[in-house]
């Protein structure tokens, strides 16, 4: 089958003017209780010629600890591509509400080099609706390429459950097998997370999800207090692996428990080389010193 022709967005969706779409929409659903879909839209959004802001690709890469470079960390095109992968997400054909997605996993392909001064074309589309024990999963892929170029850059794909929600038609997998208990290793890094974290990263990614504001905008999502943004914390996860990473890599993380704010969060990352001593994977695990609860886990592959 032919895929659909993109949806060519004039300019970068806004994701505060998303987000209160979201709002609305699931105000309609729970009014008309329309959650009987179980297609994706066909359809990819894409925004051409993106330039990125230097102001705030240096705050970004302050506040993440990135060392200051003409080449954009992978984390921060992931907040590049995050509006037009939300607007897929937003469309009225998209089967889960957009509010409440939790952020399960998230792996990237740092394919090649993007450098601050290029422009580039992004594209985002949905994939692959399944059952989850929880509710329902879908997989959300971002492109970016070179402006008028083919060849992929970087390709994200970002893994989110909707809890609560079972659409016709889609089986409810069987139990997953039980993780393997965690036992905190020695921490390579030890992190103080204040209360404004989710501000300040949300200041230089534009995700100003309610759930990672302030006590009371998450307790009106449901939300006991903030919590720190999934990619906020991986990317950190990221700087802290450091340049050995290199210009291509895989990098993949799961995430297991939100970090409340404020909070303390232990790191340890380890380094693996190949048989001639060159850097070929770290592997990074995060938990929470008190409690000894994993937060997330991944790792960083050479491509």
């Amino acid at each position: 089958m032919t895929p659909a022709q993109p949806v060519i967005l004039g300019d970068m969706p806004s994701l505060s003017k998303l987000y209160v779409n979201a709002a609305a929409q699931a105000a309609r659903r729970r009014l008309l209780g329309t959650h009987d879909q179980a297609d994706l839209p066909s359809e990819s959004h894409e925004v051409r010629g993106v330039s990125v802001d230097v102001a705030n690709l240096t705050a970004y890469q302050h506040l993440l600890g990135e060392t200051a470079s003409d080449v954009l960390p992978a984390g921060f095109i992931h907040a590049l591509s995050f509006p037009v992968a939300m607007s897929v997400m937003n469309r009225d054909d998209f089967p889960l509400p957009l509010l409440g997605m939790i952020h399960l996993r998230n792996r990237v392909e740092q394919r090649s080099p993007v450098l601050f001064t290029d422009a580039l074309d992004i594209t985002a589309r949905v994939e692959n609706l399944r059952g989850h024990r929880a509710g329902t999963q879908v997989d959300v892929i971002a492109e970016v390429r070179l402006a008028g170029k083919d060849d992929i850059s970087w390709r994200g794909t970002s893994t989110y459950l909707a809890k609560g929600v079972f659409l016709p038609g889609i089986d409810k997998p069987s139990a997953a097998p039980p993780k393997g208990d965690f036992k905190a290793p020695d921490p390579t890094a030890l992190w103080q997370l204040g209360v404004d974290a989710g501000r300040a990263y949300a200041a230089v990614s534009g995700d100003f999800n309610p759930i990672h504001l302030s006590v009371l905008s998450a307790k009106a999502l449901g939300m006991r207090r903030s919590i720190a943004h999934g990619m906020y914390l991986a990317s950190r996860a990221l700087a802290d692996v450091g340049s050995v990473r290199g210009d291509a890599f895989i990098w993949d993380v799961d995430f297991d428990a939100p970090v409340f704010l404020p909070s303390r969060v232990a790191l340890e990352i380890g380094s693996e080389q190949d048989e001639s001593g060159a850097w070929r994977r770290s592997g990074f695990v995060a938990w929470n010193p008190r409690s000894g609860r994993r937060h997330f886990s991944g790792s960083v592959t050479a491509l």
